[in-house]
């Protein structure tokens, strides 16, 4: 039945993009026009909060593996990385923790199939035109109701097909190997339909081993060395396909899409190193992950917009642990469906002021082949009510959400409904309006319910978790300029404190197992802290310099009980110091690339007074020589990449040693 399914929803892919052709084949008689180079400094007049944004030339330029790795380069992010190309990458947002981080695919929210997150390493840059992350929420109020629930946002924006001159179609074929046994081809097909119609589609393949080597280095407590050794990594092999197509169109003041995905994997899980044990773990982990989304957008009256996003998803996971010392062995599989719909809509009261309403709907179940499971369901609605102002240099944006959840299971105790409000409140002021000088500040409330994956994942999900609170309170400025004269052509300076206040905080604990993790709550959290982000141009000569700097302080304290000994000391893997640097270079048709990101010291555990606990700085130098070729009206790319150049042994997470140095090479052919 499993594969039937597998191979209905792999045929529903490819009648997505052949659909298309069937949408009017009309000569095209207009002329296309080239696509203007983007400034990343231009202003929204209705931006209140500034993101930030990587684009696909930048990524390209910078060692990434996937969507995790390119976040590395964002001001108040952590990445916890349990090592290899397939372990697992999530990401945290100032220390609220990843259920609070909202990742948006084109536009639609995916759903936390896996533990209760979203895995980034499952996501290509190939098909990516732009990453963008907000802190608090989206200035723009057009989107849904979903939008307006993170306290951070992480926007993926795909590609869209631009055919340029006379040309109906575009491939890119794309292959990746490296020093880690890895076999990793791609492609790209766009084809224009018509004047109005397009469509993608790509596919990719990732075949992995994951065996790479590591030191392996403890001390007792008195000092001495207990182990000292290089050691083999194993269990992090993967094979993986993605299959992704879309039809794009546009409509007079509107535009429309349509996109089906699949990822289909099949890994070892690597287990932590301890005392010495270094073989395989005998844990695997099956994915099926597909979904089908589309968008509707159109200009009814001159003031009037309106929107529809869809979505159903279906995710199935299995686990299966072939050296557990219990009997039988275990063999989990867990299914969750997703249905979600979203109408929005914008009305211009007047040249500075916009208000939009929207209304969200999303029904999640999950099933599972464990003995007196709960079945549960969950019904959603979202209700958002939004404005944007703006009066002379002062822009302001206000939002209210509404949060109704039902929750239903065919068995055991359900947990309560919820009911709640939240608003949210952000300012930008311009001082000065010869300088683009900003200064910013925000207010937010986030309501958080403990997810399926927290509640019911066999065997350590707590049904009874308490629903999360968050109070976001920014304070921060922006300066930007442009010179048109010299060297230095525009520099960017964004500069933020914040304060986050959590009640009911729940941290997922890993408890020596990636897919199954302990969850609690923690009574109230406090976190201080200081993002900065600074980047550049520069042009000497034929030379195109771009350096890219961010650094974060953080505290964040557990003030939950006032008799426990760890009263006020930093939570688990949370940096008091963390940065990045990175400058892209070109010349010619020649690209030479350095980055460098730097965490500082931390501590496994809530007991920061235990020097077992405590975790050294980690800190990698990545370097990378690219070459362009120009093959008559073709493109062949060439890239050679040194990942961790001084060959540094590092944990992000306490025995999960991460790759030495380690080399990639890289072709991309376009036709």
């Amino acid at each position: 039945m499993l594969k039937r399914l597998h191979s209905f929803c792999l045929f529903l892919l490819l009648l997505i993009f052949a659909a298309g052709y069937t949408f009017g084949q009309k000569k095209d008689t207009t002329r296309i026009r080239e696509v203007e180079a983007v400034d990343i400094f231009k202003k929204n007049s209705r931006t209140v909060i500034q993101p930030q944004k990587l684009t696909s030339d930048i990524i390209e330029k910078l060692n990434n593996n996937s969507v995790a790795d390119a976040l590395r380069y964002f001001s108040g992010v952590q990445i916890k990385d349990y090592g290899g190309v397939g372990g697992l990458k999530t990401v945290d947002i100032r220390s609220l923790g990843a259920q609070h981080v909202g990742v948006f695919y084109d536009g639609i929210p995916i759903g936390n199939a896996q533990n209760g997150i979203v895995d980034l390493g499952k996501f290509s840059l190939d098909d990516l035109e732009e990453i963008t992350l907000y802190n608090g929420q989206k200035s723009d109020i057009f989107q849904p109701a979903k939008d307006f629930g993170s306290s951070g946002t992480i926007y993926l924006q795909p590609k869209k097909p631009v055919f340029r001159e006379s040309r109906t179609t575009n491939l890119a074929v794309r292959t990746k190997s490296g020093s880690i046994q890895t076999f990793n081809p791609s492609f790209r097909l766009e084809q224009k339909l018509s004047n109005s119609v397009s469509a993608s589609f790509s596919g990719e393949y990732l075949d992995t081993d994951g065996i790479y080597k590591f030191r392996y280095y403890r001390k007792y407590p008195n000092g001495q060395i207990a182990y000292d050794t290089i050691a083999k990594r194993h269990d992090a092999d993967v094979k993986a396909k993605r299959f992704e197509t879309s039809i794009n169109g546009d409509l007079k003041n509107g535009k429309w899409d349509l996109r089906a995905y699949a990822y289909l994997s099949n890994r070892g899980l690597p287990g932590a190193i301890v005392n010495g044990r270094f073989g395989d773990e005998g844990q695997r982990l099956k994915d099926a992950n597909y979904f089908v989304q589309g968008s509707w957008m159109q200009k009814i009256f001159p003031k009037v917009q309106t929107q529809l996003k869809a979505k159903f998803a279906y995710d199935y996971n299995r686990y299966i642990d072939t050296l557990a010392p219990q009997r039988p062995k275990i063999d989990n599989q867990y299914i969750q469906r997703e249905f979600y719909i979203s109408s929005s809509m914008l009305y211009q009261i007047n040249n500075n002021w916009d208000a939009a309403i929207s209304a969200d709907f999303q029904y999640n179940n999950m099933a599972a082949n464990l003995y007196n499971f709960s079945y549960p369901k969950r019904y959603t609605t979202l209700l958002a009510l939004a404005t944007n102002y703006r009066w002379g240099r002062l822009k302001a944006q206000g939002s209210l959400l509404g949060t109704f959840v039902q929750n239903k299971v065919l068995q055991n105790a359900a947990p309560e409904d919820e009911n709640k409000w939240t608003p949210a409140l952000f300012i930008n002021y311009q001082p000065f309006s010869q300088h683009e000088f900003y200064l910013k500040a925000f207010y937010k409330q986030v309501f958080r319910l403990p997810t399926f994956n927290e509640m019911y994942y066999k065997t350590l999900g707590m049904s009874l978790l308490k629903p999360e609170f968050t109070h976001q309170y920014d304070f921060g400025f922006t300066y930007r300029k442009n010179f048109s004269r010299g060297i230095v052509k525009n520099i960017s300076l964004n500069v933020d404190g914040y304060y986050n206040d959590v009640t009911n905080k729940i941290t997922s604990t890993f408890n020596g197992n990636m897919f199954i993790w302990m969850n609690l709550s923690l009574g109230k959290v406090e976190i201080i802290g200081t993002d900065v982000n600074l980047q550049s141009e520069m042009e000497l000569g034929q030379w195109r310099i771009r350096p890219l700097l961010t650094y974060t302080y953080q505290r964040a304290r557990d003030f939950t009980d006032p008799k426990k000994s760890y009263y006020g000391h930093q939570i688990p893997y949370t940096p008091w110091n963390s940065g990045s640097f990175a400058v892209m270079t070109e010349y010619k048709s020649w690209g030479l690339n350095y980055s460098f990101v730097y965490v500082g010291e931390r501590y496994d555990s809530s007991q920061n007074n235990i020097q077992y606990n405590y975790l050294l700085p980690w800190y990698t130098h990545d370097l990378s020589v690219q070459k362009t070729f120009k093959l008559n009206k073709h493109q062949l790319k060439a890239s050679l990449e040194v990942n961790n150049l001084f060959n540094q042994y590092y944990d992000v997470v306490l025995n999960y040693p991460m790759p030495g140095r380690n080399f990639r090479f890289i072709l991309n052919f376009t036709l």
